[in-house]
């Protein structure tokens, strides 16, 4: 299982801020599981569709092509502007 965080927008835009996933073996990066996950369709395609989309694996931020595996917590972050 991967534990998955949303934040901000991405959190409202789903309706929660956490899900536990066990995505199938060919989710290895940051980038497949992202992929997975909109797979679902609406609302979900929202985390396909982000530009500038971040992620952090354990609360490290990384890249998309970070590796992902059972037991990390993945987080995304939409961007984000203030003033």
């Amino acid at each position: 299982m991967i534990q998955v965080r949303y934040f901000a927008s991405l959190r409202e835009a789903l309706g929660r801020s956490s899900e536990s996933v066990d995505p199938p073996p060919s989710v290895t990066t940051v980038a497949s599981l992202r992929d997975h996950l909109a797979a679902r369709g609406e609302p979900w395609n929202a985390l396909g569709t982000a530009r500038n989309l971040r992620a952090a694996v354990n609360q490290d931020m990384v890249g998309m092509e970070a590796p992902v595996a059972a037991g990390d917590e993945v987080a995304f972050f939409p961007p984000v502007t203030g003033g």
